[in-house]
Order: structure tokens, then sequence, then C-alpha cells
């Protein structure tokens, strides 16, 4: 009989398994330590190419060096874009597929949280919040869209939304309200994609822990929300990008305007 697994220890990052051989994908928000970076990682492991963006020109670059570096095989692009700028998202999405020769995958990442009560929650505050997480988003799906209409090769959108979508916290009525805005975006703009033989999905994290994280958030904050997970902890940021790298791949050629949980605390 097998050892029972410890599954409040998080696992080592499994090996690639080809599941995207020949593929070409963009990544949004893919700088520095969190799930936009480990995607792009689980995505080059599975054997794509990758071009990674992010509004952060020197963590992009230190970024894109990393990968080249860990996956001289495969072709990795960089492109620095605001998500909250339609003519940079489009300029990322026509400059991706001149880096690596095309696009089959489109993974929006980018969001910007925080945490303030709606009493005290400025104009600003809540416009910014809603313009990166939701209508970046959106930009980019439409960006994407746009291409592969174009190129009429069909693709896959991977959108990451949140279990915030679902459920409350206090202090996050923003950046709750937007990734529910995520998920209607993400079943709307399926059933419009089925036509150009795109699928679009969504991952829904809790909270996958990693430097950043711990340095803009109160540790108390992110180790209540780790001890009422069923396991105990924080997800791996690898552990959601293999999820997202499952959603892009032909393991689920018949799921579009899906959201997936990533956590056990989905209500």
């Amino acid at each position: 009989m097998s050892e029972r697994a410890d599954l409040s220890v998080a696992p080592q990052p499994i090996p690639g398994h080809g599941l995207l051989t020949g593929r070409a994908a963009v990544i949004t928000a893919a700088a520095g330590t969190g799930i936009g970076s480990a995607t792009a990682r689980r995505l080059l492991a599975e054997g794509a190419d990758v071009v990674v963006s992010d509004w952060h020109e020197r963590r992009l670059a230190e970024t894109a060096t990393e990968l080249a570096a860990e996956f001289p095989d495969r072709k990795i692009g960089s492109i620095v874009c605001d998500v909250q700028s339609t003519e940079q998202v489009n300029a990322l999405v026509r400059g991706a597929a001149d880096a690596i020769g095309r696009i089959d995958i489109m993974v929006n990442n980018a969001g910007l949280g925080g945490e303030t009560p709606v009493v005290d929650m400025t104009d600003e505050q809540w416009d910014r919040v809603l313009d990166i997480t939701l209508n970046g988003t959106f930009r980019c799906t439409r960006a994407a869209l746009g291409y592969f209409r174009d190129a009429g090769h069909g693709g896959v959108i991977v959108n990451n939304a949140s279990v915030l979508g679902w459920r409350a916290q206090h202090g996050q009525a923003h950046y709750a309200a937007a990734k529910a805005g995520v998920m209607a975006l993400t079943r709307c703009s399926a059933v419009e994609a089925a036509e150009l033989g795109v699928r679009i999905n969504a991952v829904a994290p809790s909270i996958a822990r990693h430097a950043f994280l711990d340095k803009v958030s109160s540790t108390e904050l992110l180790d209540r929300l780790s001890e009422r997970e069923a396991f105990g902890r924080a997800a791996e940021p690898w552990e959601v990008a293999a999820t997202i790298a499952m959603l892009a791949s032909d393991y689920t050629s018949y799921l579009t305007g899906e959201v997936v949980s990533v956590s056990s605390q989905r209500a």
C-alpha cells in the first residue's frame, strides 16, 4: 500500500508532459514571483513558446532573462504593456505574433487588488482596480479575439478570476466586483468566441502565496486565509499555473465559458 500523501505540505512542481508542444502563448502581468511568471514557466515546461508582458520594464526584463536561461530551447519574447491602454494591448498582440510567429494561447493574468472598506473607498481606488482587473481583461480578450478571427486557426483564452467573484471578504468590494465581472466576461465572450474556434475559460484561485504578496499584504491576513483552505495552506503559484496549462491544452477541448476554482473556498 502506498504511503498517504500529506496535502498540507506543498509539493514540488511536476515535470512537463508536452501538453502544449508547438503552441505559442502570451501572458500578461508575468514579471516577478506570482501566478503570471509561474504560468510562463509552466507553459514553457509544457513545450510552448512564450511572450511575457508586464507594465514594469525592469522586472519584465529580469523575468525574460531568467526564463531564457531556464528554457534555452524555447522562443521567449517580452513586451512592455499597460493593460489600461487599448493602444498598448493591441500592440502587445501584434508584437507577440511577430516575435514568436503566432499566438495560440492568451492568458489574461493582470489584476490589481487592495484592502479598503466601501465607506472609505475613493472613486480613484474603485476605478483603478476595475480598470486594470476587469477592463484590462476585456481589452486583452478583445484584441486576442480579433487576432484569432483574422488568423483563422482558433485558439484559447484563459482569464485569472478569483474566488472573491463568488464570495465576500472585508475591504475587497472593488476587487470582488472586478473579478465577478471577469467571470461574467468569460461566460459571455465564450459563447461568442465559439464560432471563431476559440475556447475561453477562467481559473479562480483563493490565495497563492509568493514573495511579492507577502511584501504587500499582512502576514496575519495571509496566514488566516491560508488556514481556511482544506489543506491548511495557500496554493503554490505553480499549482494555479498548472490548472491554467490544463485549460490551455487539448485535455479541455470541450470546456468553454467555465470558471474553475483552484481553492476549497468557493463560497
